[in-house]
């Protein structure tokens, strides 16, 4: 019996001490991985269609001012 209560009192202290946060020593660029070509095309495209929305922007722009006979801004 005593052997059973050894045991459930040594289980969670168990999980306790392997989940703990472990001392990392500090890293200073993080490692590549198979995913880092496909996030760079994503922020690249990203950086795209910020140009790409900017640029209709300024052409809805002057859609509209020429619609209302302003002049071109």
């Amino acid at each position: 019996m005593d052997t059973i209560k050894l045991v459930f009192l040594a289980l969670p202290l168990t999980f306790a001490i392997g989940c703990s946060a472990a001392k990392h020593p500090a890293q200073g660029k993080p490692q590549a991985t198979v995913f880092d070509p496909m996030i760079s095309q994503l922020r690249r495209a990203s950086a795209v269609q910020g140009t790409a929305d900017a640029y209709a922007s300024a052409q809805r722009r002057a859609i509209d001012a020429e619609q209302r006979g302003d002049a071109s801004p």
